[in-house]
């Protein structure tokens, strides 16, 4: 490992793993690229605690087009991120995501989100209750009032695989991957121009990108900064049926989709079993060390949504749990990628609120256009950038599970 480096990532994981693939993949690119890992089995990182989905149904035009970027890049993944022959398959499941609404702001909430998406050409459609007992005869639908569902574009995939894709891919491009943590960040003025790891080494950086997901606000601090971005605890389930849904489905080859409960509780298939989860009664920030499930959630809120949805899931077990963390902005719920307008060389790819695997293609290729051209060439992220932290202007999106 050289003493500087043009780019500094700090953190690995999926959104630092892209932005090190993007840079080193681009011909008008010719710098080094360091990216920092305080722990490379991955473990606790949200990439791989993450439900791994992505969907089109957003509130927003720009998450929309990210998330349609996202699918294409999933789509095509062997091609893009072969080495030596070795294809990665992300073993894509097109199920589509399927949200429900029974109250007047939920329907009027999918009503307006639709447009938008229509508007992007994002293949959704909207569903009477009729259309939607029809699609799907094992749910109850007597209190839905109408339902969103994604035809194409939409689904779920091998989140690791999608992070180890950009991180070998990015290696065999050049960039150097060092297991070690950052400690401090030195800032002179207007710049940061070092970065100082555990190990005791000293870096120097021409740009640094902050990629540290619920480490984001330790990370923006070392160099003087504030960012709202803190970790929040979501508890993933996975349950056996005594009977299962599965197959009853009449679209989709009987497959069934990623629902979204008018409760707030989401399933979906997940091989032979199903996964579900829920946005916690209670969501404080938690330790950053903080991974116990909350085990009372499946009993408390999911199970009873379930079995009220469906009579497959009245009789349903639990076979595994675990917590991860949502890197998540308390602005807007939005993420945050641009530069700080006065520190322009730290640049943040930070605050993604559960959406950092479906955002990271999209995300890796900003940021890397950011620093080689300074300024977006394909998606204009601007909306997205520092400046709406500073001011305390809201970008907001309703569409957050």
């Amino acid at each position: 490992m050289q003493g500087s480096y043009d780019v500094v990532i700090v953190g690995g994981a999926v959104i630092g793993s892209a932005v090190a693939y993007y840079l080193t993949a681009n011909p008008d690119f010719d710098g080094s690229v360091l990216v920092v890992e305080r722990d490379p089995s991955y473990a606790r990182a949200s990439t791989a605690l993450s439900a791994s989905s992505i969907r089109t149904q957003f509130s927003n035009p720009i998450n929309v087009r990210i998330s349609q970027y996202g699918s294409q890049v999933i789509r095509n993944f062997g091609e893009m991120m072969q080495v030596e022959g070795d294809r990665p398959d992300l073993n894509f499941h097109a199920g589509g995501y399927l949200f429900l609404a029974s109250q007047p702001h939920q329907v009027r909430t999918l009503r307006e989100n639709h447009q938008v998406q229509r508007s992007c050409d994002a293949d959704v459609v909207l569903w009477t209750r009729e259309e939607l007992a029809d699609a799907f005869p094992h749910m109850r639908v007597e209190d839905i009032e109408l339902a969103s569902y994604g035809r194409s574009g939409e689904g779920w995939f091998n989140n690791t695989g999608l992070m180890h894709g950009f991180r070998n891919k990015a290696r065999a491009q050049g960039a150097v991957y060092v297991t070690d943590e950052v400690t401090a960040i030195g800032r002179t003025g207007g710049r940061v121009d070092r970065v100082t790891l555990k190990s005791g080494q000293v870096i120097g950086a021409g740009t640094i990108v902050n990629a540290s997901g619920p480490r984001a606000a330790l990370t923006a601090r070392m160099a003087g900064i504030e960012i709202p971005v803190e970790p929040r605890k979501r508890t993933v389930f996975v349950f056996d049926c005594a009977a299962s849904p599965q197959g009853t489905a009449r679209i989709n080859q009987g497959r069934l989709p990623l629902m979204i409960d008018p409760s707030g509780v989401y399933c979906r298939p997940e091989g032979k079993f199903f996964l579900a989860g829920c946005v916690p009664l209670q969501d404080p920030a938690v330790d950053w060390d903080d991974f116990e499930p909350r085990h009372d959630e499946f009993d408390e809120v999911i199970w009873p949504a379930l079995a009220e949805r469906s009579r497959y899931f009245e009789a349903i077990k639990v076979v595994n749990q675990w917590a991860g963390h949502y890197a998540f902005n308390t602005l807007d719920h939005n993420m945050v990628v641009g530069r700080h307008p006065e520190v322009r060389n730290l640049v943040f790819a930070n605050g993604f609120s559960g959406h950092g695997l479906q955002q990271g293609p999209a995300t890796g290729r900003g940021v890397s256009e950011l620093i080689i051209y300074d300024g977006f060439r394909t998606l204009d992220l601007s909306e997205l950038g520092f400046e709406r932290i500073i001011e305390g202007r809201p970008f907001l999106e309703s569409s957050v599970i």
